[in-house]
């Protein structure tokens, strides 16, 4: 089995795993519609803050969700994540299993998530 775009850190395997873990499915698809803090996955999907930062953990090791620092009125700055998943795609041929992850940010330049990030705080 083989992996394409996924961290070297975490095999297909692994991958699959988390996707058959309800907590991670949930913070991959409530991620897909708008970054969203730790504290907010907690207290909306009703999940202890352990367990959103365990998979959390769990899934920036493989790639599938990404990280982004945002900035208070108070000055204070936290942490929001973003579902990095576009399409997943198992195939089976040829007596083998190909697991291929498509990224949403592949093509995002440094300059390209400034300027978004930067947008977001305005």
């Amino acid at each position: 089995m083989a992996c394409k775009n996924v961290s070297e850190d975490c095999d297909d395997a692994r991958v699959l795993s988390l996707l058959d873990d309800e907590y991670a499915r949930t913070i991959l698809t409530a991620t897909s519609h708008e970054p969203l803090s730790a504290n907010e996955l907690a207290e909306t999907y009703e999940m202890s803050p352990p367990t959103v930062y365990r998979r959390v953990e769990a899934l920036k090791e493989c790639a599938l969700l990404t990280e982004e620092t945002r900035y208070a009125e108070s000055g204070h700055h936290f942490a929001v994540y973003r579902a990095n998943v576009g399409q997943l795609r198992v195939t089976f041929d040829d007596g083998r299993m190909t697991l291929d992850v498509d990224r949403e940010s592949d093509g995002e330049s440094p300059a390209d998530r400034f300027t978004r990030l930067y947008e977001e705080l305005r």
